[in-house]
């Protein structure tokens, strides 16, 4: 334990008192944290005294690390306000950081303003996933990698032939992602996401359901269904097997595709292979209502819904993302075949987990909070994210697990206005959301001073030099 001492009883800037402390993993320990200079300093038990500038009654609350979302599309609502709103609704829901996804024709040229930008509107922390479309991305990677900090990148099988075509990308193919996976296996701790999604198989699917009028969500489903992203999915990893490059499942949706990656990490010399689910194929089925619902890959049945949950609870799925796209709800019609895909959901990420997953299945706290905090700093190379021990950045949600709350678009402060969960009541909102020591929301209320001096920091990944060690070795 380490804080100013003052007539015996050790101080701190900021301590969280009496709570229920999450250790992601590994269990739950009651005690108090306590902050100086943004970071955790100490840890204490039940009986131990301190002091602090200010103190949070955390009884009856889970202290989790703060959320990182791994998968969000800050930019795709409004460029030069999306920081800001998105970052604000994050905060609401108890994330403190978030990994958002960019592209450009030009990764050297765009990174920096679109860091600036961040830098000067977000009030949580964020870093970058870099799409990749041409050949010009993947034989810039490593510069852009080390320039940037940026270790994560994401392939777009969905955007192969006409569906490409028609979004402006004309190189993505199998050998842009075998080249891609080349280069990412040759950058130290990087790893390649993919949108596992097989297009050139849905012109086979989606004429007759549109020649029958079919309008309803579950003809999303039925044009792109479980087996197109099983099937892409095995490309990724064999291909991952074959470069030696860590590969990342994003967003999977279906318990086909699951089925395929213990396959996969069955076989004799698998590589890194990670699963990434998002909360809307946790809690959605093709039943909702369209088209607001319709998400690529699609929301699938109730049995893949379990599976996903069971892939949590065992381990196979390590992260939980939002896949948060803050769009207006003009953009999701006028009906499900010209709808956008996607839906805001940053707010919303920890609410539903803890709905679905602590109340209603029973998943440990310390589960959840390993799919949202730990196992995300992990394979992103945060080292000082993801867990609440001295020396980590004091990013915090304390929760009420019990905390009743109806899902109103109005009240998440997002760019977006609706919600796919409106009118949905979720337990388990945070109580108070705290970056680096900074409180910026209580009861689902902004502190007035975040406006103004938003704070939020750049998470700069820096990339191991291997040339030195190499140097020594040969002198």
């Amino acid at each position: 334990m380490t804080g100013a001492v003052r007539g015996g009883v050790v101080s701190f800037d900021l301590l969280l008192e009496g709570g229920d402390i999450v250790h992601p993993g590994v269990g739950v320990a009651r005690g108090s944290v306590g902050v100086r200079d943004g970071r955790i300093v100490a840890l204490l038990g039940p009986g131990e005294r301190a002091r602090a500038r200010e103190v949070i009654d955390c009884r009856n609350a889970f202290v989790l690390p703060g959320l990182i979302d791994p998968h969000t599309h800050f930019g795709f609502g409004d460029p030069l306000t999306d920081f800001r709103t998105e970052a604000r609704s994050a905060a609401l829901g108890g994330v403190t950081a978030a990994m958002t996804f960019h592209r450009s024709a030009d990764l050297r040229a765009s990174t920096p303003e679109w860091r600036d930008r961040g830098t000067a509107h977000s009030c949580i922390d964020f870093g970058f996933h870099y799409g990749l479309t041409s050949r010009l991305h993947v034989d810039t990677l490593e510069e852009c990698a080390r320039r940037f900090g940026v270790t994560s990148f994401k392939f777009y099988l969905m955007y192969k032939g006409a569906a490409g075509a028609a979004k402006g990308f004309h190189e993505i193919d199998d050998a842009l992602l075998f080249a891609a996976m080349q280069a990412t296996a040759r950058i130290p701790g990087a790893v390649l996401g993919a949108h596992c999604e097989n297009v050139e198989v849905i012109p086979a699917l989606r004429p007759a359901l549109q020649a029958a009028g079919r309008d309803d969500l579950a003809a999303w489903d039925a044009q792109s269904p479980d087996f197109l992203e099983a099937e892409n999915v095995f490309r990724v990893g064999y291909f991952g097997e074959k470069t030696g490059c860590p590969v990342n499942i994003v967003h999977l949706s279906s318990a086909e595709g699951l089925g395929v990656v213990d396959m996969l990490r069955a076989r004799p010399r698998p590589a890194p292979i990670h699963v990434e689910t998002c909360t809307h194929y946790l809690l959605m089925t093709r039943d909702w209502a369209s088209p607001v619902g319709k998400v690529n890959p699609p929301v699938r049945g109730a049995a893949d819904v379990e599976a996903l949950w069971q892939g949590i609870a065992d381990g196979r799925i390590t992260t939980v993302g939002s896949d948060h796209v803050p769009r207006k709800l003009a953009t999701k019609g006028p009906d499900l075949w010209r709808a956008s895909a996607g839906f805001p959901g940053i707010a919303t990420l920890l609410p539903i987990l803890m709905e679905e997953g602590w109340h209603r299945r029973g998943l440990p706290i310390e589960t959840l909070a390993a799919v949202t905090s730990l196992n995300v700093a992990r394979l992103y190379n945060l080292p000082r994210k993801g867990r609440i021990a001295v020396g980590h950045d004091a990013d915090f949600a304390v929760v009420d697990p019990d905390a009743s709350r109806r899902v109103t678009a109005g009240t998440l402060e997002s760019f977006s206005d609706y919600t796919p969960y409106e009118g949905l009541e979720l337990r388990g909102w945070p109580r108070v959301t705290i970056r680096r020591g900074r409180v910026l929301q209580r009861d689902g209320v902004l502190l007035p001073d975040v406006e103004g001096d938003p704070g939020g920091e750049y998470l700069f990944r820096a990339v191991p030099d291997p040339r030195p060690a190499a140097q020594e070795a040969t002198a």
